[in-house]
């Protein structure tokens, strides 16, 4: 079966990538045809070239396609070695669905169902399908938020596409809740893609990339840099008697701009794998960092991230009987919680159940 996968951009959110390339690699597997759609922001819009003359007045700096390549150059590189694209996409999906004969879409996983970070979002409900015989289905599709953010519009019409789905799977548990109440769709709960490959199929990509070591053994992928979370930094760092370490791009190309841009290059997907890999204690305010801290069953805290949505990390953690790695401030952090024994043994087992889950989950959503 020809399937075309619908996701967020391809561009430098480690977690993104990894789940596009996990879901891929499940399905190819599986021995399907597969295709992700390499959506695309650039060429840029007349606002954003506005923006990019006016950002710097006001402190804040936006890439030109030529300074986001320079930036993206090492996930760009792990995308064209490791995910099939299609021909990029900017605005005609449907086209692409043309080109390519799809037999099935997957929309999924990520926050893709959050307004905020797909402006199109009738095209995750796939829209331009509507006329069309072709499979569609939802795999752990995240709103990336507990709250409503659909307009009364938006609701109402991806409602109507919904419906049209042969499948729907939700990332979190409190997305079953907005599918039945907003959308009036019933859907299960799955993990995400990055939990169906093992730890070993990780390990493989950083064996064949060449990488460099990692400095410490506290590992920190920290998204949202506050002085808060580096109090827990801190204070985890001086407990454990370890030297921290960070993963992640330097610098932010939105603050330091063009004259730091070395700076805001971000390290290849398998430095980042490797960094889990190695790490002896994981500390992090990332979803996909609290992934895979399980998926290499490391001991971990996980810094609640309210801007990016909470929802994820305590669907995720209570999945694992583990909500107590949470903390929002460092006076939550302390030697019990730090050396609190995590049962990865029991981690492990739960994620082969959700793992089959999933299988049949997909196995019987693509049956023709």
């Amino acid at each position: 079966m020809k399937i075309g996968i619908l996701t967020q951009p391809l561009y430098t959110n480690y977690g993104g990538l990894l789940q596009a390339y996990a879901l891929q690699t499940v399905l190819k597997r599986m021995g399907h045809e597969v295709w992700t759609e390499d959506r695309r922001t650039f060429p840029l819009s007349f606002k954003y070239f506005l923006k990019c003359i006016i950002g710097p007045f006001i402190g804040r700096y936006y890439p030109t396609k030529k300074q986001y390549s320079i930036i993206s150059q090492h996930t760009r590189r792990f995308v064209e070695e490791n995910i099939r694209v299609t021909d990029p996409v900017v605005t005609n999906t449907k086209e692409i669905f043309r080109k390519y004969q799809i037999d099935a879409y997957i929309v999924g996983s990520d926050q893709v169902w959050r307004p905020r970070y797909s402006p199109c979002i009738t095209n995750y409900f796939l829209d331009f399908t509507k006329d069309s015989i072709v499979k569609r289905i939802a795999y752990s599709a995240s709103f990336g938020v507990e709250e409503w953010e659909f307009t009364p519009e938006q609701t109402q019409v991806c409602s109507t596409l919904l419906k049209r789905f042969d499948a729907v799977s939700v990332r979190e548990d409190s997305g079953i809740l907005l599918c039945k109440k907003y959308l009036d769709v019933d859907a299960v709960c799955l993990v995400d893609p990055t939990m169906l490959l093992e730890k070993d199929d990780y390990i493989q990509l950083v064996e064949k990339d060449s990488t460099q070591p990692s400095s410490g053994k506290l590992l920190v992928y920290v998204l949202d840099q506050t002085e808060e979370k580096q109090r827990i930094i801190r204070k985890v760092s001086e407990n454990l008697s370890v030297e921290p370490f960070f993963v992640g791009v330097k610098k932010q190309f939105e603050k330091v701009g063009m004259k730091k841009i070395n700076e805001c290059i971000y390290p290849p997907v398998t430095a980042w794998l490797q960094g889990f890999m190695e790490a002896d204690y994981v500390l992090t305010d990332s979803f996909h960092g609290t992934v895979f801290a399980l998926i290499f069953n490391k001991p971990f805290i996980v810094i609640g991230n309210e801007i990016r949505g909470m929802g994820r990390f305590t669907s995720l953690l209570r999945l694992f009987n583990l909500e107590n790695r949470i903390v929002t401030s460092c006076e939550e952090v302390n030697a019990d919680l730090i050396n609190r024994r995590i049962d990865f043994m029991k981690v492990n087992d739960i994620q082969k159940i959700e793992r089959k889950k999933a299988f049949a989950f997909l196995y019987n959503s693509l049956k023709k």
